[in-house]
């Protein structure tokens, strides 16, 4: 099996399903017989853009709150540029906040099956 990766980003919600479709159209969120899976916790992204910033949201030096939506999606390590590329395409933000790791989605040996042997 092909190493996976996750991705976390933070999106203004507005933005999230632009977000999504284009990470899951770069191949995030393939699993199984599925595709386009992703997990979304909304909540409350804070920062204060800096001297220098081309702010999407708020001013530079004014502190600022925007609703944003959390997205997770696994991918393929081999599509790691292409989904990020996607990722950072679609958001609205000049730097987006994001990260990936690596996950192990093996799943355990079916105990059922053992008890058939």
């Amino acid at each position: 099996m092909e190493p996976m990766d996750c991705l976390v980003i933070y999106v203004p919600t507005d933005a999230a399903p632009a977000v999504r479709r284009a990470i899951s159209d770069a191949g995030a969120g393939r699993f199984g017989n599925y595709s386009h899976c992703s997990f979304s916790t909304e909540g409350t992204g804070r920062f204060t853009p800096l001297p220098g910033a081309a702010p999407a949201i708020g001013a530079v030096g004014t502190p600022e709150e925007v609703a944003e939506t959390r997205i997770e999606a696994i991918y393929p390590r081999s599509l790691r540029t292409a989904v990020v590329g996607a990722a950072v395409e679609a958001h609205p933000y000049e730097t987006p906040a994001f990260m990936t790791f690596p996950i192990d989605i093996s799943l355990p040996p079916n105990p059922r099956e053992k008890a058939a042997d």
